[in-house]
């Protein structure tokens, strides 16, 4: 009668490949977990979507689900739109509980995952640059979320100091500044006789693709200097085990992200306007579009949008749940206010980021370009 599954929640993507490593990180975190059955579903642009999953776990009779969401950091996507299916869901079927876990976050195991995949790019290249003559740019997804992205300047310093790099720059795909292009034109003047190039993703798809491509005709402009291209973390053992972590955090219940610089919960410096924002997911239009693949063999909507109360000590007017995103989405856009995704033409009505005009910022530049 109280028999528990797990949900893995991601974001979607049109491209193939993204979801079919969703599919081989769902199946190591189900390896993790024989006690439970697992599923996984996407908000946008893939299937099945997360109802399809719930909908199954429900129908072999779990009677608890513990929801993960399968994104970096926390964003619009882990704060409101998956709390807000899962809510939905849990609202149409009285006596199911779902209960929400955290964000993966910056943790030990993330950044010896991303160490590997760093010194994994350096051994393809061989010998001849020392570290102190390399400097390390990691990319973040970027987000309309200052806090998340805060969180990539945070993991950029830990490998820079802990690799003994001579310097470390931040840069994001796309929403906040500075982009991709206007990073590695900085990173190009500071003398470097390396740049490594490392996107701080979860998984492949349009925005990895795109930074590659961009290093690329970097690194044709500059043949005085070495480009490396960093794999991103992918089903790295340490991610694996990291999602297992975070469902037993649900069980003890321990499963709350940090508030303290919450842009919905406190006047963060630029955010003020954003404290106690309703939550309400933005993807239900889009729920299944995209790709052919269908593993639920279904694209059933999971409609509705309200608040999801996960009774979590620290409440106030936006209830997030206390997890997490990043990243790893694949919105291909510039801007995160009223952006049309993937040629789709809808609107998200997100807020937008109040420097959206910098000089570097995404209103100013074409992030596929680098001038």
């Amino acid at each position: 009668m109280n028999k528990i599954g797990v949900m893995v929640c991601g974001h979607g993507s049109r491209d193939e490949d993204a979801i079919a490593e969703f599919a081989a990180v769902a199946a190591g975190i189900a390896e993790r977990l024989p006690q439970f059955p697992v599923r996984s579903g996407f908000l946008e642009f893939a299937r099945p979507v997360i109802s399809d999953g719930l909908e199954e776990l429900r129908r072999i009779g779990c009677r608890r689900i513990l929801a993960l969401p399968g994104m970096l950091f926390a964003a619009g996507h882990v704060k409101n739109d998956i709390p807000s299916v899962l809510n939905s869901f849990a609202a149409r079927h009285q006596g199911l509980a779902i209960d929400y876990g955290r964000e993966l976050a910056v943790e030990t195991k993330l950044l010896k995952a991303a160490a590997q995949r760093i010194e994994e790019a350096e051994a393809r290249a061989g010998a001849g640059v020392t570290r102190e003559d390399t400097l390390l740019l990691v990319v973040g997804r970027g987000t309309s979320d200052p806090d998340a992205n805060a969180n990539i300047s945070k993991v950029a310093r830990m490998l820079w100091e802990g690799m003994g790099f001579g310097w470390a720059e931040v840069c994001y795909s796309g929403v906040t500044f500075p982009l991709v292009g206007p990073g590695l034109e900085h990173a190009a003047k500071l003398g470097y006789r390396r740049i490594i190039v490392f996107p701080y993703f979860l998984f492949t798809g349009v925005l990895v693709k795109r930074i590659y491509r961009i290093a690329d005709e970097m690194a044709a402009r500059h043949p005085e200097i070495e480009f490396l291209k960093a794999g991103y973390l992918n089903d790295h053992p340490f991610v694996l085990d990291c999602f297992a972590e975070r469902v037993e955090e649900i069980l003890v219940g321990e499963n709350k992200m940090n508030c303290a610089l919450c842009k919905y919960r406190e006047q963060v410096l630029g955010f003020e306007a954003e404290v106690g924002l309703p939550q309400q997911s933005h993807h239900h239009h889009v729920e299944g579009i995209g790709t052919d693949r269908d593993r639920a063999g279904n694209g059933k909507d999971a409609g509705g949008s309200h608040r999801h109360d996960h009774g979590d000590p620290h409440r106030h007017g936006h209830e997030h749940g206390h997890a997490h995103h990043d990243h790893s989405h694949d919105h291909d856009h510039a801007q995160d206010n009223g952006h049309a995704h993937h040629g789709a033409g809808h609107a998200h009505p997100h807020p937008p980021h109040p420097h959206a005009g910098h000089r570097h910022g995404p209103q100013r530049r074409n992030p596929d370009a680098l001038e």
